[in-house]
């Protein structure tokens, strides 16, 4: 039977500038309508406001410790038991780790109003990176109601 979708995995090419498969998988999920040069230059320009402002570090590592920093460990799934839905607490796997750190450093770019996307995104990044800022809070949000459900982890089978 056909896939509905080609696995990201094995057609993703490394960014050209850094040569970094991180980087590549995060300017395909910054672009809107194929537009991957445009993707491309907010990305870069978000690195080198990053360059100016830690200009003791290499922007790249800040963008991958950003992203570390972000990754979940831990989330909540709904599980229907007997006619009742329970928040059951669960491991993360490592591709979801990465997709919704991405995900949620995207979206605390995008929420921020009034600015180009690449400073938006540099702040978000650098934010990220020192343990602050929106995608740092959304997942300890995730965090606290794993722990807050942490009664219901024997219903995770």
């Amino acid at each position: 039977m056909a896939r509905k979708f080609t696995a990201s995995k094995t057609h993703l090419r490394p960014d050209p500038r850094y040569g970094s498969k991180l980087a590549g998988k995060f300017i395909n999920c910054v672009m809107h309508n194929g537009k991957k040069s445009v993707a491309q230059r907010i990305f870069y320009d978000a690195m080198e406001l990053i360059q100016k402002r830690l200009p003791n570090d290499e922007p790249v590592d800040v963008f991958t410790r950003a992203v570390e920093n972000v990754k979940p460990i831990i989330e909540v799934r709904s599980k229907r038991v007997g006619g009742a839905t329970y928040q059951v607490p669960m491991q993360v796997n490592k591709t979801r780790q990465q997709t919704l750190a991405i995900r949620w450093l995207l979206m605390a770019a995008r929420e921020k109003k009034g600015r180009p996307m690449a400073v938006k995104l540099a702040d978000e990044l650098v934010a990220a990176f020192n343990r602050e800022g929106i995608a740092i809070t959304r997942r300890e949000n995730v965090h606290r109601m794993a722990e807050a459900n942490k009664a219901f982890a024997h219903f995770a089978w």
